[in-house]
């Protein structure tokens, strides 16, 4: 079967086995992978917390069970990391910090024709059935849309607030869309790309600002010279975070969501964060009660992730997905089996 893989950090359409199942796993016939900003970091060699595996996206139609729980020709999302759900970090209310999370994954990841989900995997949920309406495409924003709701729910946004989104790609559009959602009173965005701010603006955002001209000064005068009750940095760049703290107002929060380069620091000053009770508050990943509560929204279409979808490619094209994603003439790439039917069908 055709599957992008790493090879010394590059990214390599090949020919590989079809993997073979151990007791509890589930084969899935690819239909449809997001290509994540973390899969292109990967691909950079800048991404700091995870195994060298590309797609984390995935949807497809059931090909082989060897789980009870789990039947041939359901059409599914599965998630690439799981928790135990009974370690400390577990029981403690920290399960994307599992020793076991970041272990687990699919093999040989979610941009191949098929692929395996481990029962480590199956077994505590991870395997997500897709109502017939929810297309495959839709269901690649379960994991992300996922990420975004577990971060909210950490930055303990509140029905009213003002919110300050610092980077407008894909994950920053998810987190403007689920702002309004729950009620933020004014939501305001910024990037160095115009097209992504313009698409912003569409998609839910009352106010967009150049990265380049001090966006945190327009923020503040919007906010009554107070500043953003909750600023979400979805950019790695050092000087989005440093944006965000300007922005927000005293006592407020900012939700570092964006993962950074490796060897990234901060030029700021931080009496200020004690000074004027900045909470700084990091969420990393999703868990199954979150990827539940994502399918919800999307099938509910309360967040219509379907606006984000730009280009479909196949796998043939993955290179040229990347490529487009780099020079911003797409805000979401998607991996599918095949256009000529749709990965839809």
């Amino acid at each position: 079967m055709k599957a992008v893989v790493l090879i010394d950090g590059k990214p390599v359409l090949k020919q590989v086995d079809v993997p073979k199942l151990c007791h509890g796993d589930v084969l899935i016939q690819m239909k449809a992978c997001g290509l994540c900003g973390t899969d292109i970091e990967k691909i950079g060699g800048h991404y700091t917390a995870s195994q060298p595996i590309l797609g984390h996206e995935p949807t497809g139609v059931v090909f082989e069970s060897l789980s009870a729980d789990v039947k041939v020709g359901q059409r599914v999302f599965a998630h690439h990391h799981v928790p135990c759900y009974e370690c400390y970090y577990c029981l403690n209310g920290s399960p994307t910090m599992c020793a076991y999370y970041r272990k687990t994954n699919l093999d040989p990841g979610g941009f191949a024709e098929y692929f395996r989900v481990p029962e480590f995997n199956v077994s505590r949920g991870a395997i997500l059935e897709l109502p017939s309406h929810v297309s495959f495409e839709e269901g690649c924003f379960v994991e992300p849309l996922a990420t975004v709701l577990r971060a909210q729910k950490r930055a303990l946004l509140k029905k009213g607030e003002s919110v300050f989104v610092v980077g407008a790609g894909p994950m920053g559009d998810l987190h403007i869309m689920v702002a309004k959602h729950f009620g933020a009173s004014q939501v305001f965005a910024s990037d160095l790309s115009q097209t992504r701010l313009d698409f912003a603006s569409k998609i839910g955002a009352d106010y967009v600002f150049s990265a380049q001209e001090s966006p945190e000064k327009e923020v503040i005068k919007l906010t009554d010279g107070r500043g953003a009750d909750l600023s979400i940095v979805a950019s790695g760049s050092p000087k989005a975070v440093v944006s965000a703290l300007r922005a927000t107002r005293k006592g407020g929060r900012v939700l570092l969501f964006g993962v950074p380069y490796k060897g990234s620091f901060l030029e700021y000053d931080l009496s200020e964060l004690l000074n004027n009770e900045l909470s700084v508050i990091p969420s990393n990943a999703a868990v199954e009660e979150d990827t539940r509560s994502a399918l919800s929204l999307i099938a509910q279409a309360k967040i219509n992730v379907s606006k984000l979808v730009s280009k479909l490619y196949t796998l043939d094209e993955f290179e040229k997905a990347v490529e487009d994603s780099l020079a911003g003439r797409v805000i979401k790439a998607i991996i599918v089996s095949e256009k000529t039917k749709g990965a839809s069908d």
